[in-house]
């Protein structure tokens, strides 16, 4: 998360400078991608298995039909 937060850190130090433009090496931005894409498939992942694993109980009483 260290691209992450230095991407954020830089936007508030250009947002303080009143700075419209962003300039981030390549390596910068490919690393940022790679990082935002490994935090959406962990949490893709958490989902489904999360998803998998619930289990619902249905009782039925057959008191006087």
């Amino acid at each position: 998360m260290t691209h992450i937060k230095r991407f954020i850190d830089k936007i508030a130090v250009t947002e303080a400078k009143q700075g419209r433009d962003i300039v981030l090496p390549l390596s910068d931005a490919r690393a940022l991608r790679d990082e935002i894409t490994k935090l959406l498939i962990d949490t893709q992942e958490d989902l489904l298995s999360k998803q998998g694993n619930n289990v619902v109980a249905v009782e039925i009483r057959g008191e006087r039909w």
